[in-house]
């Protein structure tokens, strides 16, 4: 997210629920990072710099044979609104903004560990 006081207030509580955090504010940054860190799955602004720039980054993360579950944090029917098809890009989900906290983290708990 480009937003620093999104990604430092989320980074804080998925860190407090007992998460490791990386943080990127641009596509090419976040894609860069999930190359170098491997994460367990990445949560990515919709938007970023540009109306598809996400969906971008996700694709071209899903072409190099990248598992792991991506997250699209969007404003309002965002996902909807520009026609993203969210299973031909293997996104596990859409969280949509202002992000409810507690989901984000019981839905990484219940997608990565099952619990």
């Amino acid at each position: 997210d480009q937003d620093p006081h999104f990604r430092s207030g989320l980074r804080v509580a998925l860190e407090a629920a007992g998460f490791t955090v990386g943080e990127a504010a641009t596509g090419k940054e976040g894609e860069r990072t999930a190359l170098r860190v491997r994460p367990d799955a990445i949560l990515m602004d919709l938007m970023l710099a540009s109306v598809d720039a996400g969906s971008l980054v996700a694709q071209r993360l899903r072409e190099m044979g990248e598992k792991f579950p991506i997250f699209l944090i969007s404003n309002a029917a965002g996902s909807l609104e520009y026609n993203l098809n969210v299973e031909d890009l293997g996104i596990a989900g859409v969280f949509a903004k202002p992000v409810d906290v507690p989901a984000v983290i019981q839905t990484l708990r219940n997608r990565l560990h099952g619990s």
